[in-house]
């Protein structure tokens, strides 16, 4: 079964702004500039992807986040492609154990997940075009 990934939330650059995420619960975070596939996380749902790009070569930086299950390590579904450096937030509506298998080039990242309150997932909004 597929995971449902919502698209881009929350436009680049506003991050948190705006919620009052009282409930967030810091999960797992994930920093490099290199490919690896991530240690396994426990996460409860709704849960959100935190994630920076940056790079030297802000428009020639190459990043991509795959999701995978954290037993089997099968693949579940693309969270992120981007030739650029940049910001967002991802919501997942599913509970479980994963991982991410990260192929970054030129592109230091850093993930952060985190748990939040369905209150608070309400109040996610898909970026329109996205």
């Amino acid at each position: 079964m597929k995971l449902r990934v919502l698209r881009s939330i929350l436009v680049v650059a506003v991050g948190f702004a705006g919620i009052n995420a009282q409930g967030q619960q810091a999960v797992a975070e994930f920093s490099g500039n290199n490919n690896l596939t991530t240690t396994e996380f426990e996460v409860k749902a709704p849960w959100i992807l935190n994630w920076r790009i940056t790079g030297n070569y802000t428009t020639s930086v190459g990043f991509e986040l795959m999701l995978l299950d954290g037993k089997t390590r099968m693949h579940k579904g693309v969270v992120l492609r981007t030739r650029r450096a940049g910001n967002g937030v991802k919501l997942f509506q599913e509970s479980g154990s994963f991982r991410f298998r990260i192929s970054s080039g030129l592109a230091n990242y850093h993930l952060k997940v985190e748990e939040i309150s369905e209150e608070d997932a309400k109040q996610y909004t898909p970026r329109k075009g996205g």
